[in-house]
């Protein structure tokens, strides 16, 4: 009974992943790139255009897509009542709120209140805005992945009255 108990719990936790095959223990040794740590503070933040915003946004760029990856992201703050203008991500985007408050809304649907915690994910193609509330700034991390070098459609700014906000939904 020992013997199948062990037997049962180490395919658990092999299954898991807590004793990984021997194949992939092994070290490949021919890995031609090293480990990278970029330090905080060692990329420069950059003003959100108003071309593409609305109000003070800070862009600080987190990591960019290198090849053969495709994915990049930055730590985005939105000042009070700043947002971006409508826009689609050819692959989606995954925002992860960090701190304060603020709002997000698909094209003809309600506006949504977001806030830290909160983890939002937008799919290929559909036309969204996000941004701070009209009174608290808000920080998300933004992920989305390039499609033929390209990650982001920019379109109309948002409107003030498309920004008025007497229907968010929690």
């Amino acid at each position: 009974m020992k013997l199948l108990t062990t037997t049962i719990a180490s395919s658990f936790l092999l299954a898991l992943g807590f004793f990984p095959l021997a194949q992939a223990q092994a070290p490949s040794g021919n890995n031609p790139q090293p480990v990278e740590v970029r330090r905080n503070g060692s990329q420069p933040s950059t003003r959100g255009s108003a071309e593409n915003f609305t109000g003070s946004v800070r862009i600080d760029p987190l990591f960019s897509a290198e090849s053969p990856a495709r994915a990049g992201g930055a730590s985005v703050t939105f000042e009070p009542r700043a947002r971006t203008a409508w826009h689609m991500h050819p692959l989606g985007q995954t925002l992860i709120v960090t701190a304060g408050s603020g709002y997000v809304q698909q094209w003809g649907e309600p506006i949504q209140a977001i806030k830290p915690g909160d983890v939002v994910r937008i799919p290929p193609g559909v036309k969204h805005w996000h941004g701070a509330t009209a009174t608290t700034a808000m920080t998300h991390i933004a992920l989305q992945e390039q499609l033929d070098g390209k990650v982001v459609d920019w379109m109309e700014q948002v409107s003030d009255e498309q920004y008025q906000t007497p229907n968010v939904t929690q």
